[in-house]
């Protein structure tokens, strides 16, 4: 892979690592603030994050909720950044292109089945709003409940492809940054895209995934 082809959350990460090297931190160190090392390095904050995500799977960094980004105490032998496909911004970015149209195609053409088929995903994220595997498993039966609403099968291909491009950087960002407030700010995204295709109405569907995407998105690179 050169260097051109190298995943951006790779780049970032081993710009920390120089970082780290130049300046003399030591194990166990708090380092800048996200706000300080976005700017020393001159990378966006989403950047950044999937950037020291990177870092904490491999050991070099523990980011500690509220607290900050830590070298570790104990890292581990010269450890090789993962490679984990496209980072959590790039599939979100796709998604927010591509599910837009899916929302708004299943708006058009979706028949009752497949508005019961969206509606009980809802509803299953709603009863089991505090359970984080099982709520993970409504999110995803919701989005391809979506998919399925469309009648195409390419379509539903798409999307479980993006699905499954959520690996270890997104999980590891999901658990540090995701908020109550985004849990429930998206069981009432989900129901508006959800009224937006029982409705028949593909520019409120577009619309509204747009913005549930989007408000995913800024949450996790405030």
């Amino acid at each position: 892979m050169t260097r051109m082809e190298t995943r951006l959350y790779k780049q970032v990460a081993e710009k920390i690592q120089a970082m780290i090297a130049a300046e003399g931190y030591r194990n166990g160190d708090r380092l800048p603030s996200e706000r300080e090392l976005s700017a020393k390095l001159a990378v966006s904050r989403a950047s950044l994050r999937e950037g020291l995500i990177a870092l904490e799977l491999t050991g070099v960094v523990e980011v500690r909720s509220n607290s900050g980004v830590y070298l570790s105490e104990r890292p581990g032998p010269s450890p090789t950044l993962p490679e984990t496909g496209p980072g959590p911004f790039e599939v979100l970015s796709a998604r927010r292109v591509i599910e837009s149209e899916i929302a708004a195609i299943a708006a058009q053409v979706a028949t009752d089945r497949a508005i019961d088929a969206i509606l009980v995903a809802v509803e299953a994220m709603e009863r089991n709003h505090d359970d984080v595997a099982t709520n993970e498993l409504a999110d995803r039966n919701f989005h391809m409940a979506i998919a399925n609403a469309t009648g195409n099968s390419a379509l539903v291909g798409v999307m479980n492809h993006l699905w499954d491009q959520r690996g270890h950087l997104w999980h590891r960002l999901k658990e540090h940054f995701q908020t109550e407030e985004l849990r429930k700010e998206t069981l009432g995204d989900h129901r508006a895209i959800l009224q937006a295709i029982a409705s028949h109405d593909p520019a409120a569907a577009r619309k509204a995934m747009r913005v549930h995407l989007g408000r995913v998105t800024r949450t996790f690179s405030a």
